[in-house]
């Protein structure tokens, strides 16, 4: 059964709020890198996102293909930008990541479906 990644996103997002609690030091930190690596520079928003899905996939992390595929829509991505995102984190992965890319694709079914036309 497929999971619902949007109650996963709420989740993950309580779970590091509440770390945040438990280790302010840390959780700020991640929370500024993050923040600084999606500021606007030489490379807009949206495709910072879309790499960081095709990372998340080679590296196998459920929880970041959650977030960022979440976030390239809301930066303004295409399903078909999000795809290509998808098959390069596949090339990068190599096998294991047909795997993790299948999980990445039905996150960002779920993110459109819940997005309002």
């Amino acid at each position: 059964m497929a999971r619902n990644y949007a109650e996963h996103f709420n989740y993950i997002r309580g779970m590091m709020g509440k770390m945040g609690k438990e280790i302010p030091g840390t959780m700020g930190g991640i929370g500024q890198l993050h923040k600084g690596a999606l500021e606007k520079g030489a490379l807009e928003a949206k495709m910072k996102e879309l790499i960081a899905v095709g990372i998340a996939i080679a590296v196998r992390c459920e929880g970041c293909m959650t977030f960022h595929i979440m976030g390239a829509v809301q930066a303004g991505a295409t399903r078909e930008e999000v795809v290509e995102a998808i098959g390069v984190g596949i090339m990068m992965a190599g096998g294991p990541g047909v795997v993790a890319a299948a999980e990445a694709f039905e996150i960002l079914e779920q993110t459109l479906a819940a997005k309002p036309a």
